[in-house]
């Protein structure tokens, strides 16, 4: 049998593998996972080396392994390092603050392109909302930048700190919306914020990950994300606006936390 090389363009690690079990290692129940097998190492090297994902018309190598990540209720947590090192060309982080919870919510976004942070985007001021509700607002926002990201050629993840949004967006709406939007066991909360961001979700999803990093670890981009979260709250901000305050790291993670 001819010697594979397999490119792996969205996984646990990206790069260029020499067989199939290794490639298999870093996509198998990977959300968003992008690769693809090419018969010649140079072939495989040129490829990575445009940092994209095969087009939707070749996306029959990607098996019945991604097929089924949606069916998975894990969530890798990525840490700073790792996102460091990822090949993304906007990073889009996002984080939701209540205060108390239930009580005033709000909703922050970081941008970073080429691993340096360019705007932050603060908003949607609910005094009467939930943390759930705030994280589901932001991971909304995201989406819709990333649409716009990609339409520009870029590569784009977003990082997000709420399990519950990610797999409520990623994994269970898919579900719901085929069994007409119920679920066994209850009602579905903040369901028509959920169908919105899923709708979002669904124009995208070939084209970004959605990935859990941990909140108040340190991740830079998490952290402002947070601080603008509690812009929100302070400015109660109703709309999704741009952060003109300056980019000053520092200053702004001096800012109050959520």
């Amino acid at each position: 049998m001819a010697k594979k090389f397999y490119v792996v363009w969205q996984g646990r690690e990206t790069g260029i593998f020499t067989d199939w079990a290794s490639c298999k290692k870093q996509v198998e129940q990977f959300s968003g996972a992008k690769y693809k097998s090419f018969p010649t190492q140079v072939e495989a090297e040129a490829a990575f080396a445009g940092k994209r994902g095969p087009s939707s018309t070749k996306k029959s190598t990607q098996t019945s392994i991604s097929k089924n990540k949606s069916s998975s209720n894990s969530v890798k947590t990525y840490t700073a390092t790792e996102i460091s090192a990822m090949p993304i060309e906007t990073k889009i982080f996002t984080d939701g603050a209540c205060v108390p919870n239930p009580g005033k919510a709000g909703t922050g976004v970081a941008i970073y392109r080429n691993n340096v942070v360019d705007e932050l985007w603060y908003g949607l001021y609910n005094s009467h909302g939930t943390n759930n509700t705030a994280e589901l607002h932001g991971l909304n926002q995201a989406l819709r930048i990333a649409k716009d990201e990609i339409k520009k050629g870029k590569s784009v993840a977003i990082f997000c700190d709420s399990k519950y949004s990610i797999q409520c967006i990623t994994q269970w709406a898919a579900g719901w919306q085929k069994k007409g939007w119920v679920k066994n066991g209850g009602e579905i909360k903040n369901l028509e914020l959920i169908k919105e961001t899923f709708k979002c979700y669904q124009l995208v999803k070939d084209a970004v990950q959605v990935l859990h990093v941990n909140g108040h670890v340190g991740v830079e981009g998490n952290e402002l994300a947070d601080r603008m979260s509690m812009v929100a709250i302070d400015t109660q901000e109703f709309g999704f606006a741009l952060y003109r305050g300056g980019l000053d790291i520092p200053a702004l993670l001096a800012l109050r936390a959520g």
